[in-house]
């Protein structure tokens, strides 16, 4: 209890004093030490795939008409060899500002949330479609927790929910980009081979000029949840080349989508579809994405005791196929498998979670296996494991990345 009060008191400095006008505030956070390697020997890369401690804070500040939330991840990563030099977009340095919003109501029907925060939507499971929030690609293959798959953005968020249904709508006034893989911590194929190469995209960093929308309206349909998505922005990761330039960056990107969830028996479904309108032409100084329709359908269960299934497919459809001189097929089809079991009074919890291409011919597995010692320890031993055909299909380029690792966190 006495650290958590010291904790309790930096936060509140933090919050530059406002929250003595406060009327509570909860804290809450966990540390973690994670530890990982590499199955294969990379030699662009460090055979420790993982070294790391982590300490995140997480202060929710209650007003009258108002809450002020502050999440703060404090990485000790001895993999990362500058630490001071802090990257709020790229996630690295020895602080990672997760969350730093203010939630208010101006009118009973709706909510708006400002600042740095996760935002998500759209059914897949670890398959987005209509989700163009930011994906921090590094943590997720290297084998951090699922939830750091997801990048904060700085946003203005409002949510209305007039009679005939419910609207979501962002503004993010600074494109926020993906996380993506740029040779740091994982190698990745070039075009030629693969290569442990850093590279750094042309940013898209001007406020109010390189800004993004997303909007979504849902509402009951029957027993069903229905959702239409609609998306101006860029392409989250750097798929442009600009020759002229030599460099990578991010092209203009327009998506539009719906989708549906609902229960039928005792299964969970969904479909989800999504058109991406890339706005710019390849052109002899420019390489960018073709037009797609993207599509996928789930399917959840139990079909055990405590032992949960989940289906997918999913395809990337590529439009004007016959002017495209690339390797990808024209067709990407995409199939996943997530087994969930609870055992030991539901203290342990085994999941397996597969992605597999047909197409590609390349594979990504993920077994984890997570128990809660306590109220407040919990330890877990994970792996990701990347097969592949061919160096240049998506997890293919990653085999050399292959590896396995083991945390432990205490909760508070």
């Amino acid at each position: 209890m006495k650290i958590k009060k010291i904790l309790l008191f930096l936060i509140s400095t933090f919050t530059v004093q406002v929250s003595s006008f406060a009327l509570d505030t909860e804290l809450h956070g966990f540390a973690e030490t994670r530890a990982g390697a590499r199955t294969q020997d990379d030699p662009a890369q460090n055979q420790m795939s993982l070294g790391e401690t982590r300490l995140q804070l997480d202060a929710l500040t209650y007003f009258d008409a108002a809450e002020l939330q502050i999440r703060t991840d404090f990485l000790y990563d001895g993999l990362q060899d500058d630490l001071h030099k802090i990257d709020l977009d790229r996630g690295t340095g020895f602080m990672d500002l997760r969350e730093l919003n203010l939630l208010f109501t101006p009118i009973p029907s709706a909510d708006v949330k400002i600042g740095r925060q996760i935002l998500t939507w759209g059914t897949g499971d670890l398959l987005f479609i209509n989700d163009l929030f930011p994906k921090d690609w590094n943590s997720f293959l290297l084998g951090r927790d699922e939830d750091y798959l997801k990048a904060p953005s700085d946003a203005l968020f409002v949510s209305w929910f007039p009679a005939i249904g419910s609207f979501d709508f962002a503004y993010m006034p600074k494109f926020d980009p993906d996380r993506y893989v740029d040779g740091s911590r994982l190698s990745y194929w070039n075009g030629m081979d693969i290569t442990g190469d850093e590279f750094t995209a042309e940013k898209r960093n001007e406020w109010f000029k390189d800004h993004e929308f997303s909007a979504r309206f849902y509402r009951p349909v029957l027993s069903w949840e229905g959702s239409l998505y609609a998306y101006h922005g860029f392409w989250k990761s750097p798929v442009g080349y600009d020759l002229s330039a030599n460099d990578y960056y991010f092209p203009r990107l327009n998506v539009y989508g719906a989708s549906a969830r609902g229960a039928v028996g005792n299964t969970l479904m969904n479909v989800e579809i999504g058109y991406y309108d890339s706005r710019e032409n390849s052109s002899a100084f420019k390489n960018v994405p073709n037009d797609e329709v993207r599509f996928l359908s789930g399917y959840e269960r139990e079909i055990g005791n405590e032992l949960t299934a989940g289906f997918q497919y999913y395809v990337e459809w590529m439009q004007d196929y016959g002017g495209y001189s690339g390797t990808r097929d024209e067709f990407r089809h995409v199939l996943t498998l997530r087994l969930t079991k609870m055992a030991m009074n539901q203290n342990l919890m085994l999941s397996l979670f597969t992605f597999y291409s047909p197409s590609d011919q390349d594979t990504y597995i993920r077994p984890n296996a997570t128990y809660t010692i306590s109220d407040h320890w919990q330890a877990s031993a994970y792996a990701n494991v990347f097969l592949g055909e061919h160096d240049y299909t998506f997890f293919g380029q990653l085999q050399d990345n292959s590896n396995l690792g083991l945390s432990l966190r205490y909760s508070f």
